[in-house]
Formats: structure tokens, sequence, C-alpha cells
């Protein structure tokens, strides 16, 4: 007689999750129920309660008209420091993270130690290092101060690395050199393929990156043109927290829901490449 075995469950663990669960979605919760209020409304009712009053499409189009549309130019720049710098990203650390996991060559490990070591090492300690050298070469308040920094992501590079290790087998690319394949027709028409979950995950790794980035250019960027959106909606932010100066909270809250939904999309997208490449080297065959 076959049996049938039901899964374990843990209270404990059951009850931890869903204690994450309310931390992740009460905030996002609350930017959504408080983006379709009015500015008056904003400071009368409950946080976790809708107004009398559902503003969120006024909300919206005063949001991308204030301030001559200031804000549609700051998702210009968001977009392009996040095509040229995550794309970029993206495209380094695959070619770097194949060439590591399928070549030999002196000093391998070494390089090894240093991802491993620049992984370790948070952004914000290099953002002055980086402001300084980039003022001594002229490119400070350029959109290139906030690009080329975002081209080096380590994690991204082990995490190609790690994949191509198990993903892309030796024997195939032994079998394609005999064929008369070059090397870069080889990456190009084989290695891609293969790592297309990995590369799609660091390619939403990279994006979520450079699209929250906040410190890098708040210290490299003054022209209010040039902001990205983090840094201009905390202008924003403390700009209605000055002396005689108009409240713009709604607006505040209305910008940072569509701030995210971007990347809320990105996630459900890519979210079947995204979760096989996270599992990259963790089952040996």
């Amino acid at each position: 007689m076959a049996t049938f075995l039901r899964p374990r469950r843990s209270v404990l663990l059951t009850g931890v999750m869903s204690l994450y669960l309310l931390y992740t979605l009460i905030p996002l919760l609350w930017l959504v129920i408080n983006a379709s209020k009015t500015r008056e409304a904003l400071f009368s009712t409950p946080g976790l309660w809708f107004g009398d009053q559902f503003a969120l499409f006024a909300n919206i189009a005063e949001t991308l008209s204030y301030n001559d549309g200031i804000f549609l130019r700051w998702v210009g720049n968001t977009v392009l420091y996040v095509v040229l710098g995550a794309g970029g990203a993206t495209l380094l650390a695959t070619a770097a993270g194949y060439g590591l996991a399928k070549f030999r060559f002196t000093g391998r490990r070494a390089v090894f130690a240093v991802v491993l070591g620049a992984i370790a090492i948070p952004p914000s300690a290099l953002a002055v290092p980086t402001f300084l050298m980039f003022t001594e070469l002229g490119l400070t308040n350029t959109p290139w101060a906030v690009i080329i920094p975002s081209l080096i992501h380590p994690f991204g590079l082990y995490l190609i690395w790690v994949y191509a290790v198990d993903g892309i087998p030796d024997d195939l690319l032994e079998s394609a050199r005999i064929d008369g394949a070059g090397e870069i027709r080889i990456f190009r028409t084989v290695a891609l393929r293969l790592l297309a979950p990995g590369i799609a995950t660091v390619a939403l790794f990279t994006t979520v990156a450079t699209w929250n980035n906040y410190f890098l250019p708040l210290i490299m960027l003054s022209d209010q043109k040039l902001f990205p959106l983090t840094v201009g909606l905390s202008q924003w932010s403390a700009q209605a927290q000055g002396v005689n100066a108009r409240p713009i909270y709604d607006l505040v809250i209305t910008g940072s829901l569509l701030m995210i939904i971007p990347l809320i999309a990105a996630f459900l997208l890519l979210q079947r490449f995204w979760q096989s490449g996270l599992a990259a080297g963790s089952v040996k065959q």
C-alpha cells in the first residue's frame, strides 16, 4: 500500500514568515493608501485608512507637472543611468564571470579573493574616494559620475562565475572549438544562451541597485536637472520641511509610489529567471 507523506509544517516558521510578510507589505500598503489622499487628508486621517476623497489620479497629474515637469526629467535620468550603468554592469559581469569560470590563468585565485573582498565592501565606503577621483578628472556633476561607478558589480560577477561553472559543460565548449568556432563566437552563440537565467538575475540586481542609488548621485551631482528619482524626491521632501515652504508631502508620497512600480514590474516579469539564477551552484550534478 502506497503511503503519502504530508509536508512538514512548522508553526514557529509560519509565524515568523507571517510577521515578515506583514513587515514587508504594511509600508507598501501605507504608500498606496496615502498616495490616494488629498494634502489635507494626510494629516487628518489614519495612516492606514483612506480619506474622504480619492485623489490618486489628481496627485499623479500634479506630481508629473510640478515645477515644469521636473519629475519626468528625473525619470528619464534614472532610466538613462539604469540602461547604461546596470546594462553595462550586467554585460561586464557576464563576460568576466564566464571567463573566470571557464579559463585557467595565473592569478585566478587572487582575482577570486579580490572579488569576494569587493562584495564585502559597502558602496558607501567608496563614495568619497570615488568623488575625489572624479573631481580630479573633471567628471563630477555629469551623468558619467553616476554611470561609470555603476558598471562595477562584484556580486553579479560572482553569481555569473558560480552559475557558469555548472551551467556550461566543458565538453560543449570543446566541441565548439573542435568545429572551428572562436572564443567570441562561442561566448555569443553558446554561453549567453546557457547563462540566460543568471544574466536575468544579475540584470535585476544591477537594475535595482542603480534605480535605488542615492548616496553616490547625492555627492556627485549638484544640477537638479541631472538628479535621479531618489535624490530628486529627497530634495522635494527637504523642501517641504523648510521654513515658509509649501508642503508637498502628497507629491513626495505619490512620486515614491510611481518610483517603485517599474521595480515591481521587473520582479514579476523576471521571476522565473531570477529564482533559478539564485539557485545557481546550490546543486551539484
